[in-house]
């Protein structure tokens, strides 16, 4: 079984991986799968925000070594962790359809909270990383850590799975052309391995039941030493300004967005962002620390975090950009995948859970 790792920065750090299935203290999945008689395979990337079809080439590499190294003729188990679910998905399509790549000898395919119909980073958030980055990409105590999170933003892995991306604040949201360019290619191999058993999982409900964010109120806003009345709004439908962006002493900026559903509030895996002191500010939350970094006094009572991969997304069963099929319930006609199961209540995205780590193995046992 080969278990891709997904989007983050830098090079994967496979014993983190490892000990996230291993040892998250809810579900041993590493443990489970090799009593279910699986040898597994962490595969990580020198650069996780290399393009999904660079990255696509190391997982291809990695298939044909397993192959050449197994002992027996037992087919393969091949997917991922969220971006890696996608990675994993070019590979298997691609080597069935280039006939120079060996055959892929592959039964099941396995995404976790994978963004197969697109990932949601709040526009509000992205130009304030913009705006950030334009005015305080130098500053001595958060400048390093303001560029790092530009550099993430504006990697290909970023715009090909942003559902929604902007290049300045003021631009207007769109899919970036790195992911109008990998859908096509995506298509041109079939859109999906064929000969494979298709399953996923989604770190979000099935039922259509939000996160409980609203939309259209303050998540977040600094004001102080280098900051004016700046804040960001939650994600709401029509015509609206999402954030206002101002330097101290400045003009103000606004990121304005149309024709947007809900989508902060929509069932799905949330955003999270692990920092090496065990903090997770999320999404909303990582503007409130730059802020605060930036030596600004931030108003309590804010909005941490938002939905990052929308169920829907994760399961492969519709459009996130469209609000009724956002938050309508899942049922198995709608999915492109095999088999599915999503989540008992809004989690982190790629948590690692008893209730989604059994039924992969139960599947996986199946399956073989």
């Amino acid at each position: 079984m080969i278990l891709s790792d997904g989007f983050s920065s830098g090079g994967s750090e496979l014993d983190r991986l490892w000990n996230g299935l291993e040892e998250n203290g809810d579900f041993r999945f590493i443990s489970e799968l090799h009593a279910a008689g699986r040898d597994v395979i962490i595969l990580g990337y020198n650069d996780r925000t290399a393009s999904i079809k660079d990255n696509a080439d190391t997982a291809i590499d990695c298939v044909r070594r397993a192959l050449a190294e197994r002992v027996g003729r037992s087919k393969l188990v091949v997917g991922g962790f969220s971006m890696g679910g996608l990675v994993t998905r070019y590979a298997l399509a691609k080597m069935e359809q280039d006939p120079a790549l060996p055959d892929h000898e592959t039964a099941l395919h396995l995404s976790y909270d994978s963004p197969h119909h697109g990932g949601w980073l709040p526009v509000s958030l992205q130009g304030f990383i913009h705006f950030a980055t334009d005015h305080f990409g130098e500053d001595p105590i958060v400048g390093q850590f303001i560029r790092l999170f530009s550099g993430l933003l504006n990697s290909p892995a970023a715009k090909q799975m942003a559902r929604w991306y902007i290049a300045k604040a003021d631009d207007t949201p769109a899919p970036a052309s790195e992911r109008v360019e990998f859908l096509r290619e995506l298509d041109e191999l079939g859109g999906w391995p064929r000969n494979v058993r298709r399953i996923g999982v989604a770190n979000g409900v099935d039922t259509g039941a939000g996160n409980g964010i609203k939309p259209d109120v303050t998540a977040v806003r600094g004001d102080g030493t280098t900051l004016q009345d700046t804040w960001l709004k939650t994600q709401a439908q029509g015509d609206r300004v999402v954030a206002r962006l101002q330097k101290k002493g400045g003009q103000p900026t606004e990121v304005r967005t149309s024709g947007l559903p809900e989508i902060d509030g929509a069932p799905g895996g949330l955003f999270t962002l692990p920092l090496p002191d065990g903090s997770d500010p999320g999404s909303f939350g990582l503007a409130g620390l730059l802020m605060r970094g930036l030596r600004n006094t931030v108003d309590e009572g804010g909005i941490p975090t938002s939905c990052f991969i929308p169920s829907v997304s994760a399961v492969a069963a519709g459009d996130i950009d469209d609000q009724k099929e956002l938050y309508a319930p899942i049922t198995p006609d709608r999915s492109e995948l095999d088999a599915f199961l999503c989540a008992g209540r809004n989690e982190g995205h790629t948590t690692m859970t008893e209730e989604l780590g059994a039924w992969i193995v139960n599947e996986i046992v199946a399956t073989a």
